[in-house]
């Protein structure tokens, strides 16, 4: 059954964004957007290659775009993908750096 995980800079960017929601939209859209990105994670973990490739960003990473966020992830193997990042305008390149 294919699966996902957040590694913790993903987890950190999920808390911020929700919480930035919350102060600026309110709980209720704030969850709404929550359940929407969990969605999404869960329909890149059925089907990982159908996202645009970003090796130009690093190599195998893959970007599905929900709303005004670009969810950055790996493919780990066929029935599981792990979420990198979730970023909206941030600064790609420095958002990746080691």
């Amino acid at each position: 059954m294919p699966s996902y995980s957040l590694n913790q800079e993903a987890e950190d960017d999920f808390e911020r964004l929700f919480e930035y929601g919350i102060d600026n939209f309110g709980v209720a859209k704030a969850i709404n957007y929550s359940k929407g990105l969990k969605n999404r994670f869960s329909e890149i973990s059925e089907n990982p290659y159908h996202w645009q490739a970003v090796d130009y960003i690093r190599k195998n990473y893959r970007r599905s775009v929900y709303r005004n966020h670009s969810i950055y992830y790996l493919v780990e193997n066929k029935n599981t993908v792990k979420i990198i990042r979730i970023l909206n305008k941030e600064n790609v390149q420095a958002s990746f750096e080691e």
